[in-house]
């Protein structure tokens, strides 16, 4: 069997179905999660809403079964779930069947072991790709058994025991799940809470065809639709999340969308208010409004380099309490030290409730004080030959190449990193006024692309 070793991802697996992922490969991952991992116990599997996720769900589990695996079929979840039901339920690791926020022709698998911790490419996924490439097969006197479970309300409650819940205030809210799961989960999570939210649905019911192109907010344009009816409508706010439910952002009353940088000083507030003196884990893209948060608020700031993977490891390692990325991943010490997409509306809920706050006002001075370039891709061929140029150039600056290059000085900053997944360099930069950021901006972007 011809195998596309690009399918390897540094924390996942996708390709493109069929042509290089199928059913076939699929169930080989199986097999090759179970010679890896080698659960003593049962392994969770579920899956998105894409076309052919289920197709490769039941063949990742046939490829279980027949090494003698017992497996726990949990079907519809977001990605944030797999991290839940593998830590709650103490699940020898799990699988999930998604290619996240990629066009529908896309597919692939996350993986995590028990604990759970992560699979990444370092560990773990090479170790499944040298099997898939091998054509061993694994075999079982006994085939393992497979049981389905139902694991949505114990999410639910699990979700409603990070907030007061009879602190909710009534709102009118704007639900954006891309086609994907979240506005079912997030209108389950209502539900099961008994909040006086009213909810405002757009591209809500689940579709694998993603009618209208990449289920990813971050993309700027896949916004533009989702703030006009924040604005249209009057709402209180809007929430917007990828495919699988695992990004989470967020549109202020009025339509103002917020970037999850600015948005991280909320939850940053939220975690030490309730956990003071803790400490919070952020990396290098954009940090003054995140450590003014954190020091305002009496915590103790934590570099990681960007990826789920070094933040979670430090999570551990550090025993700190959040984390947050400017990509719509927000992480939690006692979520499993994992990501999860529905935590940061609860306190978001809980906050402007508590305060009596809109979102615009409270972002607002955050916004005004840093302004910031978004994350800006350039096609390299070398990478790490630009990377030492620019740190090179800018050597007067303060320089760190804990990831990529990041140069800071007293009235702005960037950081240029490699992509862990395409072969680009990204750009973010942020300055104290809108017009430094564009002239910095664009003289940096000059350099990368000369």
């Amino acid at each position: 069997m011809k195998v596309d070793e690009t399918i390897f991802k540094a924390y996942d697996i996708r390709g493109i179905y069929p042509d290089s992922i199928n059913e076939d490969i699929a169930y080989r991952i199986g097999q090759g999660f179970s010679k890896f991992t080698k659960p003593l116990g049962e392994v969770m599997i579920g899956m998105d809403v894409r076309l052919h996720s289920e197709a490769i769900k039941n063949a990742v589990i046939k490829g279980l079964t027949d090494a003698g695996i017992n497996v726990v079929d949990v079907g519809l979840m977001s990605t944030d779930m797999l991290y839940f039901g593998v830590g709650n339920y103490k699940f020898e690791g799990g699988l999930q069947s998604t290619a996240s926020h990629n066009p529908p022709e896309w597919h692939g698998l996350k993986m995590v072991e028990k604990g759970p911790a992560p699979i990444t490419y370092e560990h773990g996924i090479t170790q499944v790709r040298d099997f898939v490439i091998s054509g061993e097969k694994l075999s079982s006197d006994k085939i393992g058994a497979v049981r389905k479970m139902d694991i949505w309300d114990d999410y639910c409650k699990h979700i409603l025991s990070w907030i007061d819940v009879a602190k909710i205030k009534p709102m009118k809210v704007v639900l954006n799940p891309n086609f994907g799961l979240g506005g079912k989960i997030f209108e389950r999570i209502v539900e099961a809470g008994k909040l006086p939210i009213e909810i405002i649905k757009l591209n809500f019911e689940p579709d694998g065809n993603f009618p209208k192109g990449r289920p990813d907010p971050f993309i700027p344009e896949n916004r533009i639709e989702f703030a006009e009816l924040v604005k249209t409508s009057g709402a209180d706010l809007g929430i917007t999340w990828d495919a699988d439910s695992d990004r989470v952002f967020f549109c202020a009353d009025g339509g103002l969308f917020v970037e999850p940088y600015f948005l991280n000083t909320v939850l940053i507030k939220q975690m030490l208010a309730k956990s003071p003196g803790e400490k919070i884990v952020y990396d290098p893209r954009y940090t003054w409004a995140l450590l003014d948060a954190i020091n305002e608020n009496g915590g103790t700031p934590v570099l990681s380099r960007v990826g789920h993977s070094y933040i979670k490891e430090i999570l551990r390692d550090q025993n700190a309490l959040f984390g947050a990325e400017s990509s719509g991943h927000t992480y939690y010490r006692d979520y499993w030290h994992s990501d999860c997409g529905m935590i940061p509306p609860m306190q978001v809920l809980e906050y402007l409730s508590e305060t009596g706050s809109k979102l615009s006002d409270v972002v607002a001075p955050v916004l005004g004080k840093y302004f910031i370039s978004g994350e800006i891709n350039s096609d390299v061929t070398d990478k790490e030959g630009k990377m030492n140029e620019i740190a090179e150039k800018y050597k007067d600056a303060e320089v760190s190449r804990l990831d990529g290059v990041a140069i800071e000085y007293s009235d702005y900053r960037f950081c240029v990193r490699p992509s862990n997944t395409e072969s680009l360099l990204r750009l973010t930069l942020e300055a104290k006024s809108k017009e430094l950021m564009e002239v910095k901006r664009d003289e940096v972007l000059a350099i990368i692309r000369s």
